[in-house]
């Protein structure tokens, strides 16, 4: 694979991001003109712009962004290229605590707060559980989040089993991954904002890491601190995704598939790519499902696994192509 130059990718991430963008605040039942609207202050097209397809706009992008993020830190942790950022649990523990929330009539930053409150206590109870008695590795780490997951979701079962009918369909779309309630996701940027520059200073590391624990720490990193760290900011990443759209698929699985595909494995170029190419996946998937069977609007998540599926087996083909070369 030709070494591959890191300005041109990320230009190009870049154009893709804004023209996903473009087209996501262009996409919905009523037609609008975005120019015109933002000028228009009085109008109703302004009033939609800024209050619903702004805030959707920007979730889809930074919850996006947050699960590529996470799927590359997760994928070097576990050393293991099919892991994604839900499969330690963080997730299972967001949807617990936000049905329960749901059951219990909140909404809003009620919601969100019990989901975020889930996921971090999920993280703690994964860590803790691997942990032991002071030694943890990457196989103990993965079997423990692996079964606590498979013990979520036996609660998530029983969980829609008593619930209320007229509480199910909210639930429902919880579970499968919804963009269509959307505020301005201050708590995901601010997340967003302080994750890329610690992942950035520690891509190094991960570049290390990635080669193997005993090459790591041969050169000098501190392979149990920085193992450490990658959970928690995978970990951070994944709550703060979670809770501001519910279990999106695929999107931190493939995003950094893709980039090592066109050569990008340094994570000094792959930290920003994914984060970049995972914000443009998520907005081209919302804007899809909200035109596939318009004027009613499907689950992004639910897309994002229905065309996340052939995407990734069509990228483990190229994947084992470029390998028999």
């Amino acid at each position: 694979m030709p070494q591959l130059r890191p300005l041109p990718l990320l230009l190009a991430l870049v154009l893709a991001t804004l023209a996903s963008a473009w087209l996501n605040l262009n996409t919905g039942s009523a037609h609008i003109a975005v120019l015109e609207a933002l000028q228009q202050v009085d109008s109703l097209d302004h009033q939609i712009l800024l209050e619903l397809r702004l805030p959707r706009m920007s979730t889809a992008f930074i919850t996006g962004a947050l699960l590529g993020i996470a799927g590359a830190l997760m994928q070097v942790l576990l050393r293991n290229p099919l892991a994604d950022p839900y499969i330690l649990g963080v997730s299972g523990g967001a949807s617990v605590a936000a049905l329960l929330a749901i059951m219990a009539g909140a909404s809003g930053m009620m919601l969100s707060g019990s989901a975020f409150a889930g996921a971090l206590l999920s993280t703690l109870l994964v860590f803790t559980l691997a942990h032991g008695r002071g030694h943890w590795d990457s196989t103990r780490l993965l079997l423990t989040g692996v079964v606590l997951a498979a013990g979520w979701g036996a609660v998530i079962s029983l969980l829609l089993a008593i619930s209320p009918g007229t509480q199910l369909h909210g639930m429902l779309f919880w579970l499968m991954g919804d963009l269509g309630f959307s505020r301005t996701p201050w708590v995901g940027s601010l997340v967003l904002l302080f994750l890329l520059p610690v992942a950035l200073a520690i891509s190094p590391s991960l570049n290390l890491l990635a080669r193997g624990e005993l090459p790591a720490a041969s050169l000098g990193v501190s392979v149990g601190r920085l193992r450490t760290t990658i959970y928690v900011l995978a970990s951070l990443a994944t709550a703060s995704a979670v809770t501001q759209a519910g279990n999106i698929g695929f999107v931190g699985l493939i995003a950094p598939h893709m980039l090592r595909l066109l050569g990008a494995r340094d994570h000094r170029l792959l930290i920003p790519g994914v984060a970049l190419l995972g914000g443009t996946l998520l907005l081209l998937a919302d804007a899809i499902s909200r035109l596939i069977i318009e004027p009613r609007q499907l689950p992004v998540g639910v897309l994002t696994a229905l065309l996340g599926v052939p995407l990734f087996l069509l990228l483990l083909f190229r994947s084992r192509q470029l390998n028999n070369e």
